[in-house]
């Protein structure tokens, strides 16, 4: 399922460009164009989910997808010996501005704050 005017689901058509760091069958990584860290990947379920309780609860194995590719995009920018914050924002109370389900991957600086925005 895909939804016509939501800007994820545009780039996984490839109507959007995006710097695309890893892409499996069903997700998708490409990095945030308004950084909060100097590594801050997005990574998707190329399906839509409004957000990450969606998401869990229409397709388990599809969530666990996601954050399989979450541990792959940090071994891949040399964020797993270091460490790294993975955030879900659900619903516009606590931030989240695309309503389709989206981790985001942080790293590369001490985080002892909120790096979301």
């Amino acid at each position: 399922m895909t939804v016509a005017d939501c800007l994820f689901c545009r780039i996984v058509a490839g109507e959007i460009p995006a710097t695309v760091v890893a892409e499996t069958e069903r997700t998708l990584a490409f990095r945030d164009i308004a950084p909060k860290a100097p590594t801050h990947v997005l990574v998707i379920p190329k399906e839509h989910y409004a957000d990450v309780a969606t998401l869990a609860v229409g397709d388990f194995a599809l969530a666990g997808e996601v954050l399989a590719t979450v541990a792959d995009v940090a071994a891949a920018e040399g964020l797993d010996g270091t460490g790294f914050r993975v955030i879900f924002n659900t619903g516009a109370s606590v931030g989240q501005t695309v309503f389709h389900a989206h981790a985001h991957v942080l790293g590369g600086v001490d985080m002892d704050g909120d790096l979301t925005g």
